[in-house]
């Protein structure tokens, strides 16, 4: 429970002991002055002030252990930019010196470094890799011509009310116009984004067009008025100049041009969503069960790289609602469902119905509405007043079952269950249910999928290896793909239909140490050579925090189903602890709950004031054991980390039961990271920092509302190692900021808060940083450099302190994915961890490379892209990339290295703390601020000054 899975964090990271809710220019400079001479500490340092322990307490004895009960569950020829196939280290680098400084100057804005050298060289072994990344061949002497087109209505709005296209009209607005006009717009040359930007080969007339449509998702039946002016010629020759290293900055307006062309054909064939594209054929999807089929996609887009321009596309699968009439859905959807009974299930009904799109099927014009609700009454009551079109004689009462029948010849069968209101702008419109299907096309919301159809999709997300290689591949080639339909031909424009081949290295991995029980100091551990993997089988934790003052709420006394054994699991929990080196006496006591408390607040509340209270404010944790998953776990979380002060552990009854040794094992590692012990250690230290000065890593992270919030806060996080030279124990900083904001506004001060965290922890500060910022695309580079980062040099510098410091991106978002030849997989097909990429697939010049540094049991591994923006320590290729694969085997919480350096899953842990805190907001704030402005006030989110420097998050 302590644990999300979250954002694409690979498969075979691990963790346990609970379960989740889940414009360029060259020259020099970095522009912030000369450094000041090295901080000392001042000669005395407040020490911090102990908590007050209170008297005794009687302790918990257990019963006697109980064995388990059994379980009761235009065309020219032209000249084309030939792109370079080589994995050579130095195809596609410009020549720098290896210490060239981090930051280039371009007015005031400060752009990505550049790579220090041709590519690392350090491996115990070397991989031959296809990556899915095809190249792409273009005639650098065409144009491009870029349109802006502007449709609207040709009549005037009614009442003054701008009208709003959908996007489906709007395509179909404009292959009625190539219809209409086929010399003047030939649909073979010619692609369009949706919206306002059409893309074409030949030049286009400008100007206005009138174009009628026979039916559209807002109307029966409309004419558009559709106007076109040209923007600019785009000119290929740039972007043959920019890959050749001529141009220094990227043309993303022909980029995005060629983008909009490559994604045309799928437009025309597929079903789009988002920047993703699904088929909707029998054979591109599977039915899911309870509505819901899961559909076969793929999601690609262009990019400049060592070789060239690359084509890159991954395999993806979504589910979808299945496009069925809305009565057969709500048989399959809706548990119990009878239409005997509709009454008992409408509320159920409406909640599942409202805003999904329907197509009407009792008129040929196939209209499309959104569903607003359902009627109050049911359809044989259900009557409107029917206006004369001549308006010769006054409105009069019709019965809706008898306009059917005369207006359309349908005589509605269910008359005794309500109908579907699509009216919109306060007008009703009603449609009975059986002539309503549901448009294709709408995604289903896979967290709140059952059980089984979530095991079923993910099976379909999770192909071997093997398999999504062959599915991508296949993706390419196929009709309705980016390189069918002939279109891109039209624009000079060839893609490649192989993978990019070449030669991927394996970092070996570091050595760590233990506790060694036989001679209690540490113990050398040499990791498996495969997996990386190490067990704790006769090993103890590097530090084990003493565990005395600790207690049990049992939410599961009162369950039917899996109620806990208490004396078997807690009896089970301090031997397995012991065995780790983290001695644990008895419990204070058992409290026993009711998983109702977690449904009102008041309770929960109060039963933890209570159990704070009964442990006189002395308790190191709280485990708390629940018997299923519960919105009202953010609550506890909540309500325990700001108001009490209190460290908590949640875990499911189920699992706790069968007192496995690996799963007391994981709640270990997660309890002692907690308190603020040392599970592993590196033995050698981090490559570039051998020396004495101390070191801090920062990572940080924004989550962000889903897309149905339009009001809740994005909640930044930020978190910092506060040991050296061990690195493994963080603190973390959250706070809330505007919706959706990706900067984080109070960087500097919240790294500041850190760094004073870190003297008050080593009597010094740290005089070196490396900064890691996650969820941020190639896109907002700009934004973490020239404002993220100088927040932080401005808050520091502020306080006259001036470390050095290093600013990298970690992206797991992005669309490559490594394929290994069949001598170099791992058992299940996968890369081995350690696998690093920095040639042919990554930036032309920048500081950037892939690194797979977990075991991928599950799926295909994703890598992470790394991307050095900003280096004040000089580190070569080699260097960085050993020191994140080493700091991946420090994770807290497991034993094996993560897919994601820890200062950014930390940071995204810490993030989705946050987040359960702004949903609990509106339920802690006053009726007076229960806006959501309540939801930006800080208060509900700083923790309490006892947990603030512990790793509460994990």
């Amino acid at each position: 429970m302590e644990g999300r899975g979250g954002r694409g964090r690979g498969r075979g990271d691990g963790g346990g002991g609970g379960y989740g809710w889940r414009g360029r220019g060259r020259g020099r400079g970095r522009g912030w002055g000369q450094p000041t001479q090295p901080w000392r500490p001042p000669n005395t340092v407040q020490q911090p002030s102990s908590n007050p322990v209170g008297q005794p307490v009687q302790r918990w004895v257990p019963n006697p252990v109980q064995q388990p009960q059994p379980p009761t569950i235009a065309p020219a020829t032209a000249a084309t930019v030939e792109l370079p196939t080589s994995s050579h280290h130095d195809k596609g680098y410009p020549r720098v010196n290896l210490h060239e400084l981090s930051m280039a100057e371009a007015g005031d804005k400060r752009i990505p470094m550049r790579r220090p050298d041709k590519g690392g060289t350090n491996a115990v072994r070397s991989v031959s890799l296809r990556v899915n990344h095809f190249p792409v061949k273009f005639k650098s002497d065409r144009l491009i011509m870029h349109y802006d087109v502007d449709i609207k209505p040709e009549a005037p709005p009614k009442k003054g009310r701008a009208v709003k296209i959908s996007k489906s009209t709007l395509y179909m607005i404009r292959e009625k116009l190539c219809v209409d006009h086929p010399s003047q717009f030939p649909t073979s040359k010619i692609a369009y984004d949706g919206e306002k930007n059409i893309f074409s080969a030949v030049e286009l007339p400008t100007g206005r067009f009138k174009v009628e449509i026979s039916g559209g998702e807002e109307m029966k039946g409309c004419s558009f008025i559709v106007t076109i002016n040209l923007v600019k010629q785009l000119e290929l020759q740039k972007l043959s100049d920019y890959l050749s290293g001529v141009l220094s900055f990227v043309p993303r307006d022909i980029l995005q041009g060629m983008d909009v062309v490559m994604k045309e054909n799928p437009a025309r064939h597929m079903i789009s969503s988002g920047r993703s594209f699904y088929q909707f054929k029998d054979s591109g999807k599977d039915e899911l069960g309870y509505g819901i089929i899961a559909s076969r996609g793929f999601q690609h887009s262009l990019k400049p790289t060592a070789q060239g321009l690359s084509l890159c596309l991954d395999y993806s699968v979504v589910p979808f609602f299945n496009p069925i009439s809305v009565l057969e859905f709500l048989k399959e959807h809706v548990r119990g469902f009878s239409l005997r009974e509709f009454r008992r299930y409408r509320s159920k009904v409406e909640a599942t119905l409202k805003g999904l799109k329907v197509r009407v099927t009792h008129r040929n014009t196939g209209q499309k509405f959104i569903i607003a609700g359902l009627t109050s009454q049911d359809t044989r009551n259900l009557s409107f007043l029917a206006e004369d079109p001549e308006r010769k004689v006054l409105p009069k009462k019709v019965m809706l079952v008898d306009y059917f029948y005369e207006k359309y010849g349908k005589d509605i069968v269910h008359k005794d269950i309500p109908c579907l209101d699509v009216g919109k702008n306060n007008r009703n419109n009603y449609v009975p249910m059986e002539f309503c299907i549901l448009v294709e096309g709408q995604r289903y919301t896979k967290e709140i999928l059952d059980k089984d159809a979530a095991q079923g999709l993910k099976r379909e997300q999770l192909p071997t290896p093997v398999v999504r290689e062959s599915k991508i591949c296949a993706m390419v080639q196929a009709k309705d793909g980016p390189c069918g339909g002939g279109i891109i031909d039209s624009f000079g424009i060839d893609v490649n239909k192989n993978m990019t081949a070449l030669a991927g290295r394996v970092i070996g991995p570091p050595e760590l140490k233990l506790g060694d029980p036989s001679e209690g100091k540490v113990k050398k551990l040499t990791v498996d050579k495969d997996k990386c993997q190490w067990n704790l089988v006769g090993k103890l934790v590097v530090k084990g925090i003493p565990v005395d003052h600790w207690a049990v709420v049992d939410f599961t006394a009162y369950e039917q189903y899996n109620r806990l054994n208490t004396g078997q699991f807690i009896s089970g929990f301090i031997r397995r602890c012991g065995n780790l080196g983290i001695q644990m006496r008895n419990p204070l006591f058992c409290e026993t709950a009711n998983m109702h408390a977690f449904r009102e607040f008041p309770v929960l509340r109060e039963l933890l004031d209570k159990v704070y209270k009964k442990a006189r404010c002395q308790l190191q944790i709280l485990v708390c054991v629940m018997a299923r998953r519960d919105a009202g776990y953010g609550y506890l979380k909540w309500f325990s980390e700001t108001r009490l002060g209190m460290v908590t552990q949640c875990c499911l009854s189920s699992p706790a039961n069968k007192v496995s040794d690996q799963y007391l094992a994981n709640l270990a590692l997660k309890l002692n990271a907690k308190l603020g012990g040392s599970n592993v250690e590196l033995i050698e230290r981090l490559p570039r920092f051998e020396g004495e000065g101390h070191v801090m890593f920062i990572g940080a992270d924004v989550n962000h509302p889903g897309s149905q919030n339009t009001t809740s806060p994005s909640i930044a996080a930020v978190v910092a190692t506060v040991n050296w030279p061990a690195a493994n124990r963080y603190a973390a900083r959250i706070r809330p900021q505007a919706h959706r904001m990706e900067k984080i506004q109070n960087f500097g001060a919240m790294c500041l808060e850190l760094v004073e965290a870190y003297v008050q922890a080593n009597k010094v500060k740290p005089e070196k940083i490396v900064v890691f910022r996650d969820g941020v695309s190639e896109g907002q580079f700009d934004m973490v450099l020239n404002e993220e980062l100088l927040d932080l040099k401005r808050a520091i510098q502020g306080e006259k302190y001036c470390p050095t410091i290093t600013l990298i991106v970690a992206r797991k978002r992005h669309l490559t994915r490594l394929f290994p030849k069949v001598n170099d997989r791992s058992f299940n097909g996968n890369v081995p961890p350690g696998t690093v990429v920095d040639t042919t697939v990554v930036h032309l010049s920048e500081f950037d490379f892939y690194l797979c540094s977990h075991y991928g049991t599950l799926g295909t591994s994703k890598p992470t892209h790394y991307h050095v923006l900003h280096d004040e320590h000089r580190f070569n290729s080699d260097q960085i990339q050993k020191l994140i694969y080493n700091l991946c085997f420090t994770f807290a919480r497991c034993t094996k290295p993560v897919s994601l350096v820890p200062p950014v899953y930390y940071a995204d842990l810490a993030a989705y703390r946050g987040r359960l805190s702004a949903a609990t907001s509106s339920s802690v704030a006053s009726p007076s601020s229960s806006s959501s402005g309540a939801w930006l006030n800080e208060r509900l989110y700083r923790l309490h000054g006892a947990l603030e420097n512990m790793m509460f998050f994990i």
